[in-house]
């Protein structure tokens, strides 16, 4: 026996499961872009997940394919286009741009990386790598830096970001000299010491907010300043857990030239903002 549903019936159940499924995707993913309320569980597993599988593919399809050696050259090459990111997603966070999803997190990382791809096999094939990536990073980048300097109204942020870089990166430093460790992550350290200075600030003396998922219930509960050896936990947790797990040196490299990434986009970004008034 066939039962008859109503087609109006059915109609209003496709609605209600597409409103669910917008209402999810609005609230979850991309209604944070624009209002900087910061990481949820949701997009931190997505975004986490989409990471790991672009680092995966890229090492795969251009760093092996083009035989590229992962060394302080590949940091040459990448840190313009990271400051043309990274600056231009403070400047819509400044009222300086405007808003769009190219330019916002995630969406700018996408939009950096699709830029610098280009650049970056030209260097391979013509091998004159890291020069071109260099040079097309900085290019893309002079346009964000003039209007970042041209609408700085906090300079002092950005000095006292410096600051708290140089006294955080102390233990580092003083451990790479007495016990050198591998040279890519340990410019990786330096820029995540750039990046949990530039949080520091931005909460203890500017009443912003952690926006990160875990980072945040560790400031409610204890400040920011634990967000110094939790940084420092998670950096020995890569470096060693990359270390025994990755025995290739070259793919080794490349995860901790993405923990680099992942340390001086945001470092960049955040005192970038502070100074901005944002």
């Amino acid at each position: 026996m066939l039962i008859s549903i109503p087609f109006n019936l059915l109609e209003v159940v496709r609605m209600e499961i597409s409103q669910e499924i917008y209402d999810f995707l609005w609230n979850y993913f991309i209604r944070p872009m624009y209002t900087r309320e910061g990481y949820n569980a949701y997009n931190t597993l997505l975004y986490g997940f989409l990471l790991g599988l672009g680092i995966i593919l890229t090492y795969n399809y251009i760093i092996k394919r083009f035989k590229i050696r992962v060394d302080e050259r590949l940091i040459y090459a990448a840190t313009p286009m990271i400051l043309f990111g990274s600056t231009t997603r403070a400047l819509v966070d400044g009222k300086v741009l405007e808003p769009n999803p190219l330019i916002l997190t995630p969406g700018i990382f996408f939009t950096a990386s699709f830029l610098l791809l280009p650049a970056f096999i030209a260097d391979a094939r013509l091998k004159t790598y890291p020069k071109i990536s260099a040079s097309w990073g900085l290019l893309l980048s002079s346009y964000p830096l003039y209007l970042f300097i041209s609408h700085a109204v906090r300079p002092y942020a950005y000095a006292l970001t410096l600051l708290y870089t140089a006294i955080f990166s102390i233990p580092i430093v003083l451990y790479y000299r007495f016990k050198p460790f591998d040279r890519v992550f340990y410019i990786a350290a330096l820029s995540h010491m750039y990046d949990l200075a530039s949080t520091i600030v931005a909460i203890h003396y500017y009443n912003h907010y952690e926006v990160h998922w875990i980072e945040g219930m560790l400031n409610e509960h204890f400040g920011p300043f634990i967000l110094y050896p939790w940084k420092l936990l998670i950096l020995a947790a890569v470096y060693y857990g990359v270390k025994y797990l990755v025995p290739d040196e070259n793919e080794r490299r490349y995860w901790y030239f993405a923990t680099f990434v992942l340390g001086l986009g945001p470092g960049i970004r955040d005192p970038t903002q502070l100074t901005l008034g944002a």
